[in-house]
């Protein structure tokens, strides 16, 4: 696994908060050294259904996921995904609470994903290559991923390294469809330290360039509407209009994530932590710690409570509203020249905390099921923070059946 790589499956932005923040992979587990069930098949598939949901009836998302993992020889193997997403619910448009304009706008959309990906082993080498599709309303996004994992010193050392790419084609109204282009450079090393601990360090260097903006969100200003007042003068009208947000039209990321296992073999459990640092030019930077403890209670039951915590700067260009600001009048249309602006609460500075649990049954040799909740809540932070009714909490329920054969 390689904590660090991009899912080809991506979301459009402007409809779940928690994935554009956390959402770490899940780490791996020592755990097996207690499970003799947890032995390699032929054939593994899942399927799970996950429901996100809002507080104060904002953003619903019902998933639906099927996964699986086919042994094709001893040295290939093929793995899939498929999801689909119903999208519901209200999200911040950009204006200021309490104002003539509103401050939610409704949305709702499906979203249908798929992925394949082949491996093969070449001596001490695990090459693989990953294709994926992701189609919404609006937005239609092809993927492509090579990776390769290389085992060395007894294979106590694994490397792991390779590039991603997206090619998204956005529908924004009033417009041709824009293009969204996004790479990533990834390595990492993952190095056993003795039977029962590991660590691994890993990095990622990425590249968006095209449409950045989110055609959903925008931001307020006040101008004056002069007015005859038959007198022969004018009477100067405040009126709140809102005009479109305009990012920059590249970004340039760096992701650094340390990550460390260890499996406690008398209470028979492991203790993962993951610490990540990210680093943008729109300005933002932000940090994670999350921390789980995996518990084996018996031989067929597993419970795994976490915490995750993050924190993030406000972009650059963050700002609530536009009074003030130097733009002149800003363009129907925004291409990404500055000067850039927005006032998407996800860009602003905040902090993030998740409190959760998962558990795993194994039913039979072949089959278990799973279940996990997590809680989610974020909260401005400091002076460039976004109004306090813009942040969000949510709940997150995933229930999940497992096979093997």
């Amino acid at each position: 696994m390689n904590p660090t790589r991009v899912n080809l499956i991506p979301r459009r932005a402007d409809v779940s908060p928690i994935t554009y923040t956390l959402l770490i992979p899940s780490l791996l587990s020592l755990t097996h050294q207690a499970h003799a069930w947890e032995k390699p098949e032929a054939q593994r598939y899942d399927f799970s259904y996950q429901l996100y949901q809002e507080s104060d009836e904002r953003i619903r998302i019902e998933s639906y996921y099927l996964r699986g993992d086919v042994d094709l020889d001893a040295e290939t193997s093929f793995r899939f995904q498929y999801l689909r997403d119903a999208i519901s619910g209200s999200s911040p448009s950009g204006a200021m609470p309490g104002g003539l304009q509103p401050f939610l706008a409704d949305l709702e959309d499906v979203r249908y994903g798929i992925m394949g990906a082949l491996s093969r082993q070449f001596g001490d080498h695990r090459v693989e290559l990953e294709l994926s599709r992701s189609s919404e309303e609006d937005y239609l996004s092809y993927g492509v991923a090579l990776s390769d994992k290389w085992e060395l010193n007894q294979k106590n050392t694994t490397l792991n390294y390779g590039m991603n790419f997206l090619n998204d084609d956005v529908t924004v109204y009033g417009l041709t469809d824009q293009d969204k282009k996004s790479y990533d450079l990834f390595a990492g090393v993952t190095q056993l330290i003795d039977k029962n601990t590991y660590v691994s360090l890993n990095f990622t260097l990425g590249f968006n360039n095209g449409y950045l903006n989110d055609p959903y969100k925008s931001i307020q200003r006040t101008d004056l509407l002069s007015v005859d007042d038959g007198m022969g003068g004018f009477i100067d009208i405040p009126v709140i209009n809102m005009y479109a947000e305009n990012r920059p039209d590249e970004r340039m990321r760096e992701v650094l994530q340390f990550q460390a296992t260890h499996f406690f073999e008398n209470l028979n459990g492991a203790l993962d932590g993951v610490l990540r640092f990210s680093n943008d030019d729109f300005g933002v930077f932000s940090e994670t710690l999350q921390v789980e403890w995996r518990q084996a209670v018996g031989e067929k039951f597993e419970v795994t409570p976490f915490v995750r915590y993050y924190h993030q700067s406000a972009a650059d260009f963050f700002m609530n509203t536009l009074d003030g600001a130097v733009t002149g009048t800003p363009a129907d249309y925004p291409d990404g020249s500055g000067p850039n602006y927005t006032a998407d609460y996800r860009m602003s500075s905040f902090d993030a905390l998740s409190l959760g649990l998962r558990t795993r049954y194994q039913i039979t040799e072949a089959m278990a099921a799973s279940f996990s909740y997590e809680h989610y809540e974020m909260s401005g932070s400091g002076g460039d923070a976004a109004p306090a009714e813009a942040y969000i909490k949510a709940d997150i329920w995933t229930v999940g059946v497992n096979l093997s054969f």
